[in-house]
């Protein structure tokens, strides 16, 4: 009820009772004082209905639940979300990363190489019979399928191509992918659109040359006595190798740039020396000049070109020379060794009986024509 209707009610009441005090009274003398009271009251209420029509107010929607004499709404309780579990795969891979040749990497045209790649078995299916494949791009010569080991699940596995940069400079890759003995291609992880993972390499001439002759100091030296220490002297027994600059040769000129390299003093003995790595480019040549020193005597040798790769040593050339008064040239195609990188081995043996060996190379170096 408004404050407005109750003020009306009382004031009523109030002017009824006086009137009531001051007006003659046809109430019996036994009826009950209270009962005018009663009386006005239901009249004024009565009155009030019908002129001032009374209606519950409505509540906002967000206090319309609430808790009787409460002023705060019902709040909606946020759902939890239920995350159910992937299915396990039987055959999925995840690469890890490029063990050997990151993205980028300079070849020299028809460089041989090795890619590695770094990868794990996602899958709960145990790898048997499963082969690393060429898919797209650029196949670099690689050989396709190449077989992977048995790989358990959860086990990481490196898998291997040996590939040849392409002869023409530019940018190459190609894309490879893991197929399991059914022939069904697994989905790759962390790979490329979810299935393969690349190789990525650019063609560069980038000869810069391998001077023999100032990298004598770096070579290991070694006779059938066993190390030399490359300087000589030249009175060691076991053989030697030393700068023999300037000095004058048997043909009669000289030289700014001669190595001299003297075989054990013994029967068919023999001298080497193994440069450090240095990959082959392709169109590289080796060159030289050999021969002996002046006063050489009865020099009688074998001069050898060798290389070293994966421990192994091969030959790329030998030559038989005297002392003549002459100069051999020698100019070497590594066309066959092109993009590997090799360990160069310079040689000399004596051949047959110790003599006046005093073998000599003329700027031997590695270069493009």
């Amino acid at each position: 009820m408004s404050k407005l209707i109750r003020h009306a009610l009382i004031l009523t009441v109030f002017i009824l009772v006086l009137s009531a005090c001051n007006l003659p009274s046809n109430t019996p003398a036994t009826e009950e004082p209270n009962a005018v009271f009663t009386a006005a009251a239901q009249t004024v209420q009565a009155q009030l209905t019908q002129s001032v029509p009374f209606s519950t107010p409505t509540l906002p929607p967000a206090f319309a639940t609430s808790t009787a004499g409460s002023s705060f709404p019902t709040l909606a309780l946020p759902t939890s979300t239920v995350s159910v579990p992937a299915s396990p795969v039987c055959d999925q891979a995840r690469f890890l990363k490029d063990v050997s040749i990151p993205d980028g990497t300079v070849f020299a045209p028809g460089a041989s190489f090795t890619k590695t790649w770094r990868m794990r078995n996602d899958g709960t299916c145990t790898w048997s019979g499963y082969t690393l494949v060429f898919d797209s791009g650029d196949s670099m010569n690689g050989s396709s399928p190449t077989t992977i080991g048995t790989v358990v699940s959860g086990g990481e596995v490196d898998v291997s191509v040996t590939l040849t940069a392409p002869a023409t400079v530019g940018s190459y890759r190609g894309y490879w992918r893991i197929r399991n003995a059914s022939g069904v291609f697994l989905p790759i992880l962390n790979g490329t659109q979810g299935r393969s993972f690349f190789v990525d390499i650019k063609v560069a001439v980038t000869s810069s040359g391998f001077d023999l002759h100032t990298r004598a100091s770096e070579a290991t030296w070694a006779s059938g006595a066993g190390v030399l220490t490359f300087g000589g002297p030249d009175t060691n027994a076991s053989g030697f190798a030393m700068y023999r600059n300037n000095q004058p040769l048997e043909d009669g000129s000289n030289s700014g740039k001669t190595l001299e390299m003297f075989p054990q003093w013994v029967t068919d003995g023999a001298i080497t020396g193994l440069y450090p790595s240095y990959t082959i480019v392709s169109g590289e040549h080796f060159k030289a000049r050999i021969g002996f020193l002046g006063s050489c005597g009865g020099g009688n040798v074998k001069f050898q070109l060798n290389y070293k790769e994966a421990g192994v040593i091969k030959p790329l050339g030998e030559w038989t020379d005297t002392c003549d008064t002459a100069l051999k040239e020698l100019d070497v195609d590594l066309t066959s060794i092109a993009g590997k990188t090799v360990q160069l081995a310079l040689a000399v043996l004596a051949n047959g009986p110790f003599d006046q060996d005093k073998a000599v190379w003329i700027s031997p170096r590695v270069e493009l024509p």
